[in-house]
């Protein structure tokens, strides 16, 4: 890679909606490739399209690049405030632009209304074809190519309603591009067809607003989605009509569904109980509320890793990579060509991994939040430690911390069937209270004297030590599931577990 002119990217989302995970991978790969070469990482909200423009969104996608730690280096002020570049407020720069490639025979004007269009639709459609305007009908449709130079001067002093089309080459010309992760492409032009470049509003499409922004904004790389390919040869005409330098282009490959066979989408990550969003994000208009990475619990850190090795291999067996190493490694001829499939399982193992190399300091902070919503203030600091270093090895979560340690905190609300069912049994009753008689004269309740005492206690009554347990288990945790019994005795003290055991005792039948 040339190291002649500094390295410039954009991230150029449209405010229609949530940033996608797609969106926020290709977001990172610019990110990662700006920072690998002491390049700028632009943002720029491409928003011609005001009619899908959402409330919220823009300040949705920065909420999420700013959570992910992915900050644009460049944020222009725009009246009494800074933050992106906006299309929509640059639409007077674009104005040049379209009038230099109607002069120079790259465009033209069409005054094709939609009824018409639609017109000529049915009557292709008629005959088994489908209607395209190219080079094959433009001159038979209402533009300044079928008309004289006197009538489409006459219709725009009318003010009569137009689009701008782009010329496409007409000779069947074969169009050589290249691809940084695709390599080499080629099409024919007369597979394409006129693609509008300035709307009947006067706003420029994002084919022509994109070109002309790159282009000011000196970008040398275009790193995009893979649906955007499609789009690849209309840009690449674009910029040799305006005798433009070409930046590098990277599609990168799709984020596909767990089981493959298609983009990953909404509606998976529903059906399978996963977020495809970074944040939360409430529909304004159904209200509908989807939740988001970092609200299921995810740590920023985690979710990038994870989605930086979503397309891109850096070779080798390593996994866990810090954002620096991140940059250090990245090159876009790692990304592969084809999709990557996404994984649910990997992505909460990626979040296990980061929740296992926290300081335990940290980890105890959080967790103090977690005992928070479950409005448990009584607890010490050393006593929360012991808790969390006791089940950290198997949680992925913050949230999974509390989930397999409440009962540190809280008596049993409720006995779980399967358990009950399992562990109490006709001579439960009567084992139980000898148990508390005994359990009020040990003196000692440290975890390896509490073992030697019930195992003592068992061979007296004529007990199966392992159902003695089993019963145990289920007064102090209200299941069979749970840390180490004698441990989870010590920790809740001799008046706690008594006190436990009779609640089981009074609720079970006798």
């Amino acid at each position: 890679m040339s190291s002649m002119k500094k390295t410039r990217v954009r991230f150029a989302p449209s405010p229609t909606g949530p940033l996608h995970l797609g969106g926020l991978r290709t977001a990172l790969y610019n990110y990662l490739l700006a920072q690998k070469y002491k390049g700028d990482f632009i943002l720029r909200i491409e928003d011609t399209d005001q009619k899908r423009f959402v409330p919220g969104a823009e300040e949705y996608i920065l909420k999420s690049l700013n959570w992910c730690g992915l900050t644009p280096d460049e944020s222009p002020y725009h009246g009494g405030k800074y933050g992106p570049y906006r299309q929509s407020e640059r639409r007077s720069i674009y104005k040049p632009y379209f009038r230099h490639l109607v002069k120079e025979g790259h465009a033209y004007y069409a005054f094709d209304t939609a009824e018409m269009l639609d017109k000529k639709r049915k009557v292709f459609e008629s005959q088994g074809n489908t209607f395209s305007y190219n080079a094959q009908t433009r001159l038979q449709m209402d533009n300044s190519l079928s008309l004289t130079a006197q009538e489409v001067t006459s219709r725009l002093e009318k003010g009569d309603q137009y689009v701008i089309r782009f010329k496409t080459p007409a000779d069947n010309q074969i169009l050589e591009m290249y691809d940084e992760i695709r390599g080499e492409i080629k099409i024919n032009t007369a597979t394409l067809d006129d693609k509008v470049l300035v709307k009947s509003d006067g706003m420029p499409t994002y084919h022509l607003a994109n070109i002309v922004d790159d282009h000011l904004m000196e970008i040398t790389h275009v790193i995009r989605g893979e649906e955007w390919l499609p789009s690849l040869p209309l840009h690449w005409l674009l910029y040799e009509a305006m005798g433009w330098k070409m930046p590098y282009f990277a599609h990168l490959p799709l984020i596909l569904k767990p089981e493959g066979g298609g983009k990953l989408s909404k509606r998976d990550g529903d059906r399978l109980g996963f977020p495809i969003f970074p944040l939360q994000w409430k529909d304004p208009q159904s209200g509908v509320l989807n939740r988001g990475y970092r609200e299921v619990g995810y740590f920023p850190e985690a979710f990038i890793n994870m989605l930086a090795l979503l397309g891109w291999n850096p070779g080798g067996e390593q996994e866990i990579f810090s954002l620096k190493e991140l940059i250090d490694l990245f090159s876009l001829d790692r990304v592969g060509k084809s999709g990557a499939r996404f994984s649910k399982e990997k992505a909460q193992w990626f979040n296990q991994q980061y929740l296992q190399k926290k300081p335990l300091t940290e980890l105890i902070r959080l967790f103090q939040q977690e005992l928070k919503k479950y409005k448990v203030n009584n607890s010490t600091q050393r006593y929360n430690r012991k808790v969390v270093e006791s089940v950290r090895d198997r949680a992925s979560f913050v949230h999974d911390l509390w989930e397999k340690a409440y009962y540190f905190f809280m008596p049993p609300l409720q006995y779980d069937p399967k358990a009950f069912k399992k562990a109490w049994h006709k001579e439960s009753f009567y084992i139980l209270k000898n148990l508390t008689a005994d359990l009020s004269k040990w003196e000692d309740f440290n975890a390896c004297i509490l073992k030697k005492h019930l195992r003592d206690f068992a061979a007296t009554q004529d007990l199966s030590f392992g159902k003695l347990i089993q019963s145990l288990r289920l007064a102090l945790v209200g299941d069979l599931q749970g840390n180490d019994i004698f441990f989870i005795m010590e920790m809740l003290g001799q008046k706690e577990t008594i006190k436990r055991i009779e609640q089981l005792i009074q609720r079970a039948p006798q």
